[in-house]
């Protein structure tokens, strides 16, 4: 019955996964087709709609792999790898405005607010080429596209993209956008207005103006959506279950109260390390709380202790952080938080361990951190985790630094 039940728990994956590849893969036949009945529709000749619909296919191809492999690797940002039908959507959505925007005024085009919204739910680089993709649509669709238009909003999308690539909860975005509107504006006066053929006007500026109200606007409404639905949630649960209080960190201190300390201080050396090589300290901080959880039960195997993590509303991030720890398939290279988690938890248990045998003993920390950096060199370790020898060297550096909270180990 149990692995009926596992059988059937693969395959409702299976299939709640097959949506989303699907969709995924709609991007490249949508976005080819669209062009290219666009370019009909606008009265091109044939072999600007061949050569339009080509353009469309390979770069749907492009931003299905590029999403693919980012995914796949885990560098998408935020909790965009466990949801990207949004990205989708928001890439469709600006699919259909790029082809529209040939029939106004460039100055009116609001491709910097599209920059934002492929790149917060992707991440930078994505959102670049996608943003730029749709720009250079726009600009093949019209009768007298000129590089001009393309590099006005290409660089004002990089910009705001540069800016607010990492959002937290503290994250001032007033700046930022003041930079990168700015920018635009001056992008806009510099290679448009001054080179109409017309006497320079205050008239000339009222669209310009008006595009740049209605981009703030835009990026502000979705910039708080963003915060409430996807930044404040993804941090308030973390913050709920690394709590050191947390109802399931307290069911392994009554289970076993040595997994439980051995955990609380492997969570504060992996986390102060986490932060120093800008890692995802929130989610090091869970994996080291929660790595070892299959203690309650007798589990070790993630298909028997995964079920603590989903019936407790994890983050996605977490769990995906949680299954490549514990899974630990070396076929392909693990990630640097993971290493870190390693690495801490070895120091920590050889150090309880040295505390066993005698409370009394003189350790010599800078030695014996060494000798494991050394011993996991030399076994090949360390050569499974995505990490260079620069941040090893400076991990080991800081472990170097905890030597009075070592000793808290006795």
């Amino acid at each position: 019955m149990e692995n009926i039940e596992k059988q059937q728990s693969a395959d409702g994956k299976k299939t709640a996964g097959r949506p989303i590849r699907i969709l995924m893969a709609s991007v490249f036949f949508v976005t080819g087709i669209l062009v290219s009945l666009a370019s009909y529709l606008y009265g091109f000749k044939t072999e600007i709609i061949i050569r339009n619909g080509v353009t469309g296919f390979l770069c749907g191809g492009i931003i299905i792999y590029m999403l693919a492999e980012a995914s796949s690797r885990k560098r998408l940002s935020y909790d965009n790898g466990t949801k990207r039908d949004r990205f989708v959507v928001s890439y469709y959505v600006g699919l259909i405005i790029s082809l529209c925007l040939p029939m106004i005024t460039i100055e009116a085009w609001p491709y910097i607010f599209i920059f934002l919204l492929l790149g917060l739910f992707s991440n930078s680089e994505i959102g670049l080429f996608s943003g730029s993709t749709l720009l250079m649509f726009s600009v093949l669709l019209e009768k007298d596209g000129n590089y001009a238009e393309f590099f006005i909003y290409f660089v004002a999308g990089a910009v705001i993209l540069s800016l607010l690539r990492d959002l937290t909860e503290t994250t001032r975005i007033g700046f930022p956008i003041f930079i990168s509107i700015t920018c635009l504006l001056v992008l806009i006066v510099g290679y448009d207005v001054l080179f109409q053929n017309r006497t320079l006007s205050p008239a000339m500026f009222i669209v310009p103006l008006v595009n740049i109200l209605v981009s703030i606007i835009l990026m502000l409404i979705l910039l708080n959506i963003f915060g409430v639905y996807v930044i404040r949630k993804s941090n308030d649960r973390y913050m709920d279950i690394n709590d050191t209080e947390y109802p399931l960190l307290v069911k392994l201190k009554e289970k076993d109260k040595d997994a439980y300390f051995k955990a609380i201080h492997v969570a504060y050396l992996a986390e102060r390390i986490a932060l120093d090589l800008d890692l995802n300290a929130r989610a090091v901080k869970t994996m080291s709380y929660y790595s070892k959880i299959g203690v309650i039960d007798g589990s070790s195997k993630w298909e028997d202790v995964k079920h603590f993590y989903i019936e407790n509303s994890f983050p996605e991030e977490a769990i995906s952080y949680l299954k490549e720890y514990i899974t630990n398939d070396r076929s392909k290279p693990l990630s640097r938080e993971a290493a870190v988690i390693y690495m801490s938890d070895t120091i920590i248990t050889s150090i309880m361990y040295l505390f066993q045998k005698d409370k009394k003993t003189n350790i010599n920390y800078d030695e014996l951190i060494d000798k494991v950096f050394i011993h996991k060199m030399e076994n090949g370790e360390l050569y499974h985790y995505n990490i260079s020898l620069y941040e090893l060297d400076r991990m080991k550096a800081l472990m170097k630094k905890e030597k009075l909270y070592y000793d808290f180990l006795r």
